[in-house]
């Protein structure tokens, strides 16, 4: 065993401990299929967000740490659950209509609104897969219309009529009494209107695998369950699809979680063990609140890119999944400057070590050189005092502060420039409050810019640092927090803010001296 794989089996990174409950599935004998099979869903009634790439990358993350623990191949199939009936019209695509027109259907029998794809579903779909091949996943799609249509799901729904009972009664326990009387694990498909109709059924004959149900004018039809004829109801589906695909590893969200029993009481009871499951917990907005589609109350997808890198959103996404989470426009700054600070640190650790950081399972262990030679935060601060309104204006920063750094050789830092000017024109700019400093900050001030003016030491992060320091020590800050905060909110307009010897070396010192000259006359607010 190599030295990776053996750190990797002691790993207390949460990838490695799914990882390890999947290998231990195979403990005594690999898999008669072959492979090992992780499994996402996404239900396509819309656009593809931000937990789909949440879900999609943190199964990724298991099966890179199992693949490292294993020889046994491994397959991740995003299952698109698109033969689902269309229940209500989105109110943000075209129309609208012909969408009502055509409610009840399965999504990949409604005409697509945006008249591209053969059907609203296969719509979906393929925004799901561009979304899934942008950010380089490697994935099986699946889709469920083709599954229930081409006789691949047949053998477990003719099970399913088989175990109809027993099926049935794990479903009814979990059912108000009103909703029993007219519950079945099957729904059809009807055949003149297409619809999916959520009906009673009269009668299910295992000899044949037919249903007999009345649809909603008193008709009786007898359909075979097989060939895309019906479909299941979505919690037995899951459990089903489970049993027919063989599928080893799945996670859903916390909101999932009560059904987990269901789930894999219908797997079980289809003659499948149960896959491993990982419950995870949900994002929450400013407010604390749940994060609903519906609501728009979280960040998009796209919100996050525009502000920040693909790579810095997986990080987000790494850190304690079990944990309830704020998912808001400030965690942006943060995510970045954290990922940066691993990339720094992963070089110089141990393999143990190196298994978890965070960077190893966001790059499956191919892991790049950070080339951000200055901190996100910092640049925030850098647009605000130059009131830069482009990277170009930024750069000629960097250049000074680094020298052998250009957007060439160093492009995650010329993307960061970018990213920074914008993050600081839509969110911090607005918020800015400059105030005029106390009796004692002034004099302080004062103080710096004079000692600034004669400067002739290192221009560094540190030694610049340490004259700071040295100023709110001779000034009789007792806490030099609240010395660094005065600073912040009479210079920065923020309670909060970077090293200020780091960004007195970026700034440049001329231009700090200048800034706190400005501070004291009250030109900055």
């Amino acid at each position: 065993m190599s030295d990776l794989r053996e750190a990797a089996m002691s790993s207390k990174a949460w990838p490695f401990e799914e990882a390890r409950r999947v290998l231990k599935r195979y403990e005594k004998k690999p898999p008669e299929k072959g492979f090992v099979l992780f499994e996402t869903g996404y239900g396509p009634s819309g656009l593809p967000h931000i937990g789909t790439f949440g879900e999609v990358a943190r199964t990724t993350m298991i099966r890179r740490a199992f693949e490292l623990i294993s020889d046994i191949p491994t397959r991740l199939i995003c299952f698109s659950d698109d033969m689902d009936g269309m229940r209500k019209v989105p109110e943000n695509v075209p129309n609208q209509e012909l969408l009502h027109a055509n409610l009840q259907r399965p999504l990949t029998s409604v005409p697509d609104p945006f008249e591209e794809y053969e059907s609203f579903g296969h719509h979906n779909n393929a925004m799901l897969r561009r979304f899934l091949d942008t950010f380089g996943f490697q994935y099986e799609f699946y889709s469920a219309t083709e599954f229930y249509k081409s006789g691949q799901f047949d053998e477990i729904l003719l099970r399913c009529v088989e175990k109809y009972d027993d099926l049935m009664a794990i479903m009814l326990k979990s059912l108000r009494d009103e909703r029993q009387q007219t519950y079945s694990i099957f729904l059809p498909i009807h055949p003149e209107t297409g619809r999916v109709l959520y009906v009673p059924v009269k009668h299910v004959d295992p000899k044949e695998g037919t249903i007999t149900f009345d649809d909603d004018d008193g008709k009786e039809w007898t359909l075979p369950v097989t060939g895309g004829n019906v479909k299941l109801q979505w919690k037995p589906d899951f459990g089903a699809r489970w049993a027919a695909l063989g599928v080893d590893f799945e996670m859903y969200g916390k909101d999932h979680s009560t059904n987990t029993p269901i789930y894999d009481g219908i797997c079980r009871t289809l003659g499948v063990r149960a896959p491993e499951h990982f419950t995870y917990e949900l994002f929450l907005d400013d407010q604390g609140q749940k994060i609903s589609k519906s609501k728009g109350n979280g960040l998009s997808i796209d919100e996050w890119l525009t502000y920040a890198s693909t790579e810095s959103l997986s990080y987000f996404m790494y850190q304690k999944p079990k944990t309830a989470k704020r998912l808001w426009w400030d965690v942006i700054p943060k995510a970045v400057d954290e990922y940066h600070q691993q990339l720094r640190a992963f070089p110089g650790q141990d393999a143990k070590a190196q298994l978890n950081n965070p960077v190893w399972h966001i790059h499956g262990g191919d892991v790049p050189e950070s080339k951000m030679v200055v901190p996100f935060s910092m640049l925030l601060n850098l647009a605000s005092a130059a009131g830069a309104e482009d990277k170009e204006t930024m750069w000629g920063f960097i250049r000074r502060y680094a020298p052998e750094a250009s957007p060439q050789s160093h492009p995650d830092m010329d993307q960061a420039a970018g990213f920074a000017v914008r993050y600081y024109d839509d969110f911090v700019k607005p918020t800015k409050q400059f105030r005029a400093p106390d009796e004692k900050e002034r004099a302080a001030m004062e103080d710096l810019a004079g000692r600034l003016r004669g400067y002739d030491g290192e221009v560094t992060d540190e030694a610049l640092q340490t004259l700071v320091f040295a100023v709110g020590k001779d000034h009789a800050f007792e806490n030099l927090r609240d010395w660094f905060k005065a600073l912040y909110e009479v210079l920065l307009g923020q309670s909060q803010g970077p090293r200020f010897g780091g960004f007195i070396a970026l700034y440049g010192v001329d231009e700090t001296v200048a800034l706190i000259e400005k501070g004291l006359a009250g030109e900055l607010g």
